[in-house]
């Protein structure tokens, strides 16, 4: 009989970027890349352990606006451009490269690599992912989680709470119109939570969400049991808190499994590595050199001279590693059954992003570790919250403080000085949207389409990702600009609505840009 729990958390979001006005447009490689090196690397390993017969749980977030870019018409056919001309790459590496042994074997292993992603996202899955996660789903492995509609910072918008409502509502629409259930859990946006919040959710259907740690530790009343239990909200949502041991093990690059000398090392690619003339065809129309996902080095050490990367001495590490992380949650896990007199259960979230993309041999980390649980030890069960929650009913009622996985725990990152101007726009605009949600109740034909593409508008303004990118200073000028469009937008929509005046052509050029939630209803802003 297992002493304790663990459950493994994976949050998958990307923000909506989809320009069909580009023919090839920089920031939607973000999905490409997530798509080759985390989510076909992941299901490729859920699909090993069902055909292995190897039971596992998992719980993994899939972002409303990551369904509605992974079932784009538009964004799956240029995904397959994308991977075609990264297999014709490796061809040419592999061709390259045949006098140097230790590349070679390499470069026919990301031609492999990248016909098997082509593989699995046409003939497997027919180009929709989401119906892939949705096989695990439904064969009672993975808990699949929804998140705000646009990953909206909720915490900034408490002061307009049918904002932060309708974030949650259209959520859970598009979740159910997917995946074919309403979903029982939420990952909120950057773990962002404020007192009260919890009501909403409840309203909403979600039974469970996820704190930081001190979001639980500093509750009121404090926590009997610390993060190894969860809370019951007195709405009767439960509030689960992530352990930061397990984390720090697992996501720090400097402390953790990922930095290790025999990985691979993220950032020598041959974007930017090979002659310009070479490698022109396979980066930016622009002549921008990009990441391409062909990386021969590991991390070596700290210095700028790296040695080839061995992929068998990575797979090593990697199964060494799984076995380290299990036998330190054994160990845990004694040490807190033995402490709490209760089985206590560990949560571990982390970004999906980090397997695959960022540490090359995540998937292969978590098949291992996946693969030890369910047969070298009698310790720790997998289990998904909504399991825990069936099996444990009673839990101590509490009310968690405001928080988020942020830097410093709370709203810093997405309020201080390169990004609050947003703000005053973004609750003006909520405020409008509330307006015209309450002043036509019964709108139709032409109004009906410009009432809900204001709701569009205002919901992609509000992504947490855009003053997040402004803060970090990475792609400053397009966060920017996304903000600005889509406020300006929502401000044309609402005067032209209130007077009458909608101008067909542009509604339809904007309904086809920003075409998510094909069946919003702007009545979920009605107060």
């Amino acid at each position: 009989m297992e002493k304790g729990y663990l459950a493994i958390v994976l949050h998958s979001h990307l923000p909506f970027v989809r320009h069909p006005e580009y023919e090839d447009f920089l920031e939607e490689d973000w999905l490409y890349e997530a798509i080759t090196e985390t989510y076909i690397p992941l299901i490729n390993v859920f699909d090993g352990l069902l055909d292995d017969n190897i039971d596992f749980r998992l719980t993994i977030s899939l972002s409303p606006t990551l369904i509605a870019m992974l079932t784009d018409d538009l964004l799956q056919q240029r995904y397959i451009h994308h991977i075609e001309m990264l297999i014709e790459l490796s061809e040419k590496e592999i061709e390259r490269t045949k006098h140097q042994p230790e590349f070679n074997s390499l470069a026919r292993m990301y031609n492999d690599r990248f016909k098997n992603a082509r593989w699995v996202f046409v003939d497997r899955y027919k180009r929709n992912l989401v119906s892939a996660f949705k096989k695990f789903q439904d064969a009672g492995k993975l808990e699949i989680i929804t998140c705000g509609a646009t990953h909206g910072f909720l915490p900034l918008m408490e002061v307009n709470p049918t904002a932060a409502k309708a974030q949650i509502e259209v959520a859970v629409r598009h979740h159910e119109k997917h995946l074919g259930a309403k979903p029982k859990g939420i990952w909120l946006p950057e773990c962002g939570y404020y007192p009260g919040l919890d009501n909403i959710l409840k309203g909403a259907g979600i039974k469970f969400f996820f704190l930081d740690a001190h979001g639980i530790l500093y509750a009121s009343p404090r926590p009997k049991y610390g993060v190894f239990a969860p809370l019951y909200c007195k709405s009767g949502a439960a509030a689960f808190g992530r352990d930061l041991e397990s984390a720090k093990q697992v996501w720090s690059a400097a402390e953790g499994y990922p930095g290790d000398y025999n990985y691979r090392d993220f950032y020598r690619d041959v974007g930017f590595d090979l002659d310009y003339e070479y490698i022109k065809p396979y980066i930016h129309k622009d002549g921008i050199r990009i990441n391409t996902g062909i990386k021969y080095f590991r991390i070596t050490g700290s210095t700028d001279h790296k040695e080839p990367y061995v992929r068998q001495w990575a797979l090593d590490k990697a199964a060494g590693h799984a076995g380290n992380f299990m036998f330190n949650r054994e160990k845990q896990i004694e040490y807190l059954f033995d402490l709490l007199k209760k089985k206590p259960i560990i949560i571990s979230p982390y970004d999906a992003e980090l397997y695959g993309h960022w540490w090359f041999e995540g998937p292969e980390w978590l098949n291992f570790l996946i693969r030890k649980i369910a047969c070298d030890q009698k310790t720790i069960k997998l289990i998904t919250p909504m399991e825990y929650l069936k099996e444990n009913p009673v839990n101590q009622v509490s009310t968690p403080s405001m928080s988020s996985w942020g830097y410093k725990g709370y709203s810093e990152v997405w309020l201080e000085g390169s990004n609050d101007w947003i703000y005053r726009h973004l609750h003006k605009a909520a405020e409008r949207m509330v307006e015209l949600a309450n002043s036509y109740s019964d709108a139709n034909g032409i109004k009906l389409r410009a009432l809900n593409q204001a709701a569009r508008e205002l919901l992609l303004a509000q992504s947490s990702d855009w003053p997040f990118i402004m803060k970090t200073g990475t792609v400053v000028e397009y966060a920017v600009k996304r903000v600005k469009s889509h406020l300006l937008r929502f401000t044309r929509l609402y005067e032209d609505i209130k007077s009458d005046r909608i101008d067909e052509a542009w509604l339809s050029d904007i309904e086809y840009k920003d075409n998510l939630f094909t069946d919003i209803d702007y009545k979920v802003y009605k107060g």
